[in-house]
């Protein structure tokens, strides 16, 4: 089924944010936003040249494209209705947090406010997804954290994990395997960077892992 207008704006607006935040707010170019959408870059120009005209985004050809103030309110309203949809998913309809990102994705253009808020009431007003991620509040705020990848941890170091980035339903069921879930306790026991190695200490059992193996999983330190 085609997405609706409102739905395709909407995801417009989310790649870019998640997209900004991965470059350290840098623009977001044309073709990285089709790589991610699975859309054509002819597609994306008309729809960010749409977004312009609306304000919701300030963007030049060949400069690429970022969320004006207008568009990060909105986009940030689209952020806490999937957060806190995954939230439900998983704690009041005991799906698992692989298949939960999928589902809220097409829930979340379809419901109204009140029904978030709703849903933020029964959940008791959760500050996190089931992935850590924060879940911005009704006026669109999000709580700042200072995080890093756990693939930076040095030696003899230790930290908790608060967040993991992914939408790959395999890659999470991995890390639950290993309980690489927020809150778990790791160590970085060894480090060999030419073999791409690493010994770590996770909730008190020893993993071995590669960069690539661990990547999306993010830490704050002791």
């Amino acid at each position: 089924m085609a997405k609706t207008t409102t739905a395709a704006r909407e995801d417009y607006l989310k790649s870019i944010y998640h997209l900004s935040t991965e470059q350290d707010g840098e623009r977001v170019s044309t073709s990285a936003l089709a790589e991610r959408l699975r859309v054509r870059d002819p597609s994306v120009s008309a729809m960010l040249k749409r977004l312009s005209q609306s304000d919701l985004v300030d963007y030049e050809p060949r400069q690429g494209a970022k969320l004006t103030e207008k568009g990060l309110l909105l986009t940030m309203r689209v952020v806490r209705r999937h957060r806190l949809l995954e939230a439900f998913l998983v704690e009041m309809l005991n799906l698992d947090w692989s298949e939960v990102h999928a589902e809220a994705e097409v829930l979340e253009h379809h419901l109204s406010d009140r029904i978030v808020d709703a849903i933020d009431y029964a959940l008791g007003h959760p500050n996190e997804d089931p992935h850590g991620h924060p879940i911005p509040d009704a006026e669109g705020r999000l709580r700042e954290r200072d995080l890093q990848s756990l693939t930076a941890l040095p030696v003899g170091d230790s930290a908790t994990v608060r967040e993991v980035h992914t939408d790959d339903s395999a890659r999470l069921n991995r890390w639950k395997e290993l309980g690489l879930v927020p809150g778990a306790r790791c160590e970085m026991l060894e480090h060999r960077e030419i073999e791409d190695v690493m010994r770590l200490r996770v909730s008190g059992r020893e993993i071995l892992t590669g960069s690539a193996g661990i990547f999306g999983v993010r830490i704050e330190k002791d």
